[in-house]
């Protein structure tokens, strides 16, 4: 049986994904703050938390690939 192929970096890398919701929840945020107020607002805030929460983790993971952590996720 053939070995199955690596993918490509850009099929894995969340890198992407993750900058483009963390500007969606900020946009969100923005339009939200203006037009109502309560639990809309904090939910769209608590989206842009935590795609920054997504960001400092990718970072986390790349920083420990780099010093060669046997935990980490090889990207």
């Amino acid at each position: 049986m053939r070995p199955t192929p690596e993918l490509p970096k850009r099929l894995t890398d969340l890198t992407p994904v993750v900058i483009v919701g963390t500007s969606l929840w900020a946009v969100a945020t923005v339009v939200l703050f203006f037009v109502t107020d309560g639990i809309w607002v904090e939910t769209a805030f608590s989206g842009l938390v935590l795609g920054f929460i997504g960001l400092a983790i990718i970072a986390w993971q790349r920083a420990a690939a780099r010093r060669g952590s046997k935990s980490a996720q090889r990207l």
